[in-house]
């Protein structure tokens, strides 16, 4: 991979601002030719810098009104149980994000639903009964201060 200048670094920060840039758009913001914009666009994706390009739903007017963070301390600690429990939860649309931790609980889910009633159904009916879960504990989110808008990218010191 090469080393990632200034241009690059724009690149991605204009990007990940709005992935619906064209070349010729990124060019202006960036001071750098279409032709430019493009090839070093490629290589960013070609070199895994840039994973894909999605649109960001408003998930209350689609109906998820509830998002919860979800603490889970598995049952048993072993490579198996830890493979049971992350096959339950790649299946899971409602789940968003799942981290495995150390310290006091094993992982935390970040988990949208559309009312208490689909919380309950999913940590009652799919979670406690999951043969990998000893412990679920629910936070309900009261108010998001600050929700995901893209990583720190900066120039970095040589």
């Amino acid at each position: 991979m090469e080393q990632l200048d200034r241009y690059d670094l724009k690149i991605l920060a204009e990007l990940q601002r709005d992935g619906r840039l064209t070349n010729n758009e990124l060019s202006e913001l960036i001071a750098l030719s279409p032709s430019q914009c493009s090839r070093r666009r490629a290589r960013l994706e070609t070199e895994g810098l840039i994973h894909g390009y999605r649109a960001v739903l408003d998930r209350a007017r689609l109906g998820l009104d509830l998002m919860v963070v979800v603490a889970v301390t598995l049952a048993t600690h072993n490579r198996d149980n830890a493979k049971r429990f992350a096959a339950l939860i790649a299946d899971l649309p409602e789940v968003l994000e799942c981290y495995a931790l150390t310290g006091e609980m094993d992982y935390h889910l970040k988990v949208v639903t559309p009312d208490l009633a689909g919380l309950a159904h999913f940590v009652n009916d799919i979670l406690l009964p999951h043969e990998s879960v000893q412990h679920v504990k629910t936070s309900i989110v009261l108010t998001t201060l600050k929700d995901f808008q893209g990583l720190p990218v900066r120039q970095r010191p040589r």
